[in-house]
């Protein structure tokens, strides 16, 4: 466990860029990108990869899924690679994943309104 805070430095730094990462909305992004209507005023008004498959069809659903996979996938994958070998603990990796997926949650670049995080989720697993 003393290995976790040997340098916060680099953890806290690892846990806010997790975050802002996991604030990237894909569904957003994908639906300006495709000229569709944005996904928080149209149909569940989630924006999510499920409310974009039903309002935007198959291309835009998948490119939103596995762009929010993706957000949880770097995380984790990054954390494992910045921090030194002992550092990079499961606890580390976790909390890199938490800090993903709460950006999902509530993103800090769409007044902290975000999806249900479930991709975002199976990419940090």
């Amino acid at each position: 466990m003393n290995a976790v805070f040997d340098n916060l430095s680099l953890l806290l730094p690892l846990i806010a860029g997790a975050y802002l990462l996991g604030s990237f909305s894909t569904a957003i992004v994908t639906c300006r990108l495709l000229g569709l209507a944005d996904p928080r005023t149209t149909g569940s008004n989630n924006p999510g990869a499920t409310n974009v498959l039903r309002s935007g069809g198959k291309k835009a659903g998948a490119i939103t899924l596995l762009g929010d996979m993706l957000k949880g996938l770097l995380a984790v994958g990054l954390a494992a690679l910045v921090l030194p070998g002992p550092q990079a603990t499961p606890l580390v990796l976790a909390l890199a994943g938490l800090g993903a997926f709460l950006g999902h949650l509530y993103p800090a670049y769409y007044g902290f309104k975000g999806g249900k995080g479930v991709a975002t989720f199976h990419g940090v697993m």
